[in-house]
């Protein structure tokens, strides 16, 4: 970012690739997430004159790919979950329907988390599993992060062979 920050430009190679084998298990996983979700944070404090939407195209994408996904995404999912109790408490038959819908997918992730601790997967149960375990990261990121307690040693996570 800071590249691209001085105005180069930065392209895309279709030859290009990178592999990175899986952490062990969610648990390694999260290790990892919560480490780079406080160096994200840390890199978007730093980089904050980066978020003037009249200087390029580079704040739309760096706001659109970056800082919501590090910042906000997790505080919206809450936000959205309790404002939806509070609309379907009304009776609009729509929003208890997403409701329920959101009721759901967070007790198949609870599900998910169940048979994780069991080593047993479960795809349809697993993805929502892992999509609240990285949202949780996020927000342990940025606790992290505000409570000055990313060490700057590097905690490794421990990979498949």
């Amino acid at each position: 970012m800071l590249i691209a920050k001085q105005g180069y430009r930065i392209i895309y190679e279709p030859k290009a690739y990178a592999t990175e084998t899986a952490s062990a298990n969610v648990s390694e996983e999260l290790k990892r997430k919560v480490r780079i979700a406080a160096g994200g944070i840390q890199s978007i404090i730093r980089l904050k004159s980066l978020l003037n939407p009249f200087s390029s195209i580079l704040c739309f994408q760096y706001v659109s790919h970056r800082v919501l996904r590090w910042t906000v995404t997790p505080f919206f999912l809450i936000l959205a979950f309790v404002l939806n109790v509070f609309i379907a408490l009304q009776g609009e038959a729509f929003y208890q329907l997403l409701l329920v819908a959101q009721v759901l997918f967070y007790l198949m992730a609870f599900l998910g988390f169940i048979m994780e601790k069991r080593e047993l997967r479960i795809k349809i149960l697993f993805i929502p599993y892992y999509f609240c375990v990285m949202n949780y990261a996020v927000l342990a990121g940025i606790i992290r992060y505000f409570k000055k307690t990313q060490s700057a040693a590097w905690d490794k996570a421990e990979r498949r062979q």
